[in-house]
């Protein structure tokens, strides 16, 4: 083996081999960022323009997507316990099919209202929402109060492969 050769992933060819030069290789997140996600609060303050703008995605604020919006719906909620009874409540109006037709509820995200761990009561809660509908969690983001987004923290990797964020 020569020294300096680079081993891995790159090695994969996909499609047709040419000798033309393909030009640069695309992002690993570009097929991912086709599929937008309209993100939908459940209640004021969940957090739906800040996770809009780190994920990407349609920003519906506390109302249903309209006609030309992604149709795909990210629930968004806080970890509270009114948070997670209107996401429980939200969860229950797309399972009994009265969510306008055309939308499909994809996830609900749980952003954190405070930072450490959750009371074991609202913990009880995720579970319980977990069994019936992916949840994905956003931890407490410091920076994010003073207006510094930038990237999605690493505990949001399940999210970021989800709504193909850049990282």
């Amino acid at each position: 083996m020569q020294t300096g050769m680079r081993q891995g992933p790159e090695i994969w060819i996909r499609g047709p081999v040419t000798d033309q030069d393909p030009g640069p290789p695309e992002p690993a997140h570009a097929h991912a960022a086709a599929r937008r996600f309209s993100w939908v609060g459940t209640h004021g303050g969940a957090g739906v323009s800040t996770l809009a703008a780190v994920y990407g995605g349609h920003d519906s604020g506390r109302a249903w997507p309209g006609p030309g919006d992604p149709s795909s719906v990210l629930l968004v909620a806080r970890t509270h316990a009114a948070g997670l009874d209107t996401a429980a409540g939200a969860v229950e109006i797309f399972r009994r099919g009265q969510a306008p037709p055309g939308l499909d509820l994809d996830a609900v995200v749980l952003v954190a209202d405070a930072p450490g761990r959750l009371p074991r009561p609202l913990a009880q809660r995720v579970k319980s929402l977990e069994s019936v509908i992916d949840v994905y969690r956003v931890p407490w983001v410091p920076a994010w109060r003073l207006g510094e987004l930038g990237r999605p923290p690493r505990e949001t990797s399940a999210l970021v492969r989800l709504t193909g964020a850049a990282h």
